[in-house]
């Protein structure tokens, strides 16, 4: 696989960074989208990166606009080739209870978290298709399995995203390509790191593994299926959730 491309979206997150370095540990190249370079730091993560010996390019564009969406992807084309690999990673929250959300943090989370996968996705399922060959995954959230109070928004778009999964692989699947949803529980990141630690805890005390997830376990679930040996596995959602919520 070591010519193959992978995109992922927000790669340069917590999760995304180390979904990153999973495919690039898989000897895939690998380019990521961010939305303000300068705000978000992306050089200095690039370099991080680069430290650690694994090359991660980037480029700039707002997922929640499609227009941007085309010419992301015609940059990317362009300067780095095909697309083989895509992972959606790129995800908000805007938390309120229902009776309390404001209209523009509901199409905020759902512009992100979900529209953002049908604009990228659209740009490369075509090319995907026309060789016969194409690996996307989409990360979800055990939210948009079990609901969660305060995400509504959130639970929706996420729920989406496998809606969106199913009848995308049922349409690919003979041309190659598979899809699949992963839905990961509760990962320590920096984000869940500030919780203040009574309401850690407290969510930690709901989950059976009895601790939050590593976001090194749910970019190695992102890596396989990224794989070309597992194209049989597609309409999927893999949840890395320690137990917290089982579906049959």
């Amino acid at each position: 696989m070591s010519e193959r491309l992978a995109l992922v979206t927000g790669g340069n997150g917590g999760i995304g960074t180390e979904i990153c370095k999973a495919l690039a540990g898989k000897g895939l190249r690998v380019v990521t989208t961010c939305v303000d370079p300068e705000r978000e730091n992306i050089r200095e993560w690039q370099a991080q990166l680069r430290e650690e010996g694994i090359e991660v390019n980037w480029v700039a564009c707002n997922v929640a606009d499609y227009e941007a969406c085309v010419e992301m992807a015609n940059h990317v084309e362009q300067e780095f080739g095909a697309v083989d690999v895509l992972v959606n990673a790129a995800g908000i929250t805007r938390d309120a209870f229902l009776h309390k959300m404001d209209p523009d943090n509901w199409q905020a989370v759902l512009s992100v978290d979900l529209n953002s996968v049908f604009h990228v996705t659209r740009q490369f399922v075509g090319p995907m298709r026309d060789r016969g060959y194409g690996r996307i995954v989409n990360i979800s959230s055990v939210n948009g399995q079990s609901g969660q109070f305060g995400q509504t928004n959130y639970s929706a778009a996420k729920a989406g995203i496998h809606g969106f999964t199913m009848a995308l692989a049922k349409e690919s699947a003979g041309k190659g390509i598979s899809v699949n949803t992963v839905s990961p529980g509760y990962v320590r990141t920096s984000m869940t790191d500030a919780i203040p630690e009574k309401v850690r805890e407290a969510i930690i005390s709901q989950i059976p593994a009895g601790r939050m997830a590593e976001a090194e376990e749910i970019a190695r679930v992102v890596a396989f299926l990224a794989e070309e040996e597992t194209g049989y596995i597609n309409g999927a959602n893999i949840p890395v959730n320690g137990a917290l919520f089982c579906s049959f």
